[in-house]
């Protein structure tokens, strides 16, 4: 107990299990990556998909959509993808 009690009376005390805390997703997530299906499927995303945004963002500078509406926003990202495919295609032209 935190407090003796200080007049005659009761005092009760509840023990909460920890073990009864709602999963988060971010747990569901890490099991399913750690096994060794949730491995195998990953590491495709990870050859197939991540370095995409990643050359989008960081090697054709696009941190944010600088227009406003979806209709605009999604012809930006539409440029944004053409000219990704571009230099990608070119360098197979190249070599």
């Amino acid at each position: 107990m935190h407090k003796p009690p200080k007049k005659q009376g009761r005092q009760v005390q509840f023990e909460i299990n920890k073990s009864s805390k709602p999963i988060t997703y971010t747990a569901k997530m890490r099991v399913k990556i750690d096994s060794s299906a949730g491995r195998q499927k990953y590491s495709k995303r990870l050859s197939a998909i991540e370095p995409v945004f990643g050359n989008i963002k960081v090697n054709k500078g696009m941190n944010k959509f600088t227009l406003r509406g979806q209709e605009k926003v999604n012809t930006q990202w539409q440029m944004y993808c053409l000219v990704h495919n571009i230099d990608n295609n070119s360098l197979f032209f190249l070599t």
